[in-house]
């Protein structure tokens, strides 16, 4: 009877012991359940996190190139601040060269003559009348070759000095000047023959033989300068 007893007892107590065992394993997959979905929680919230940073990346990426678009702007609007201020300026110089033009060759009676001051220096006076029926303007520097008796030409360097406002109504007359130093030994190495002028501002020329009397040219042609144009009045 005892031994009944005990055995019952102890199928009782392992009944219990199954039933716990059962409970803590379910209890087990419950929390690993819920640790699971809590894991995945702060995922998705990250996940979330990385597309607002990615969202405020791109917003920030279209916001540079926003400014970016500013910045043409105000670039393209200094260009056409420039193109404004430019046309201003070529407008200006319209108007006041078409109030007094550049004289043309063909309007100028163009004449060369000696004018040495002395022995050692030699000078050439080109005088340029307007025989035009307008004024003109003859400022500037012209432009001379002096051609040789070999048949060669060579270009006159530009004297130490600016040019003055010359103008000239019709029958006024310009004078510019051509200098060097005068070789007294009769052994020049040059032997000039014309001169080949060419108006300031103009593209045509006219050829003036060498002045009779003009003393020899010591050194080379690159020795020889060209002055500006002045009025002689």
């Amino acid at each position: 009877m005892k031994t009944t007893r005990i055995t019952a007892l102890a199928a009782i107590g392992l009944v219990a012991t199954l039933s716990l065992t059962a409970c803590g394993n379910d209890s087990g997959k419950d929390t690993s359940s819920k640790g699971s979905a809590a894991s995945s929680a702060p995922t998705d919230s990250s996940s979330a996190s990385s597309s607002g940073s990615s969202s405020s990346a791109s917003s920030s990426a279209d916001g540079g190139s926003g400014s970016g678009g500013s910045a043409a702007g105000q670039s393209a609007s200094s260009s056409g601040g420039g193109g404004t201020a430019g046309a201003g300026s070529t407008s200006g110089g319209t108007a006041t060269s078409g109030k007094v033009t550049f004289c043309k060759t063909a309007d100028l009676a163009i004449d060369a003559a000696d004018a040495s001051p002395a022995k050692a220096s030699g000078r050439i006076d080109v005088t340029m009348v307007n025989r035009g029926s307008t004024t003109c303007s003859a400022t500037g520097f012209p432009g001379v070759d002096i051609k040789d008796a070999d048949h060669t030409s060579s270009p006159i360097e530009r004297g130490p000095a600016q040019p003055r406002v010359t103008t000239l109504k019709p029958g006024d007359a310009a004078v510019f000047d051509i200098a060097y130093d005068i070789d007294p030994s009769g052994k020049s190495l040059t032997s000039p023959t014309d001169l080949l002028v060419t108006p300031p501002n103009e593209t045509h020329t006219v050829t003036l033989k060498w002045p009779t009397g003009a003393g020899a040219i010591k050194g080379a042609y690159t020795d020889v300068q060209v002055y500006p144009t002045h009025t002689t009045k």
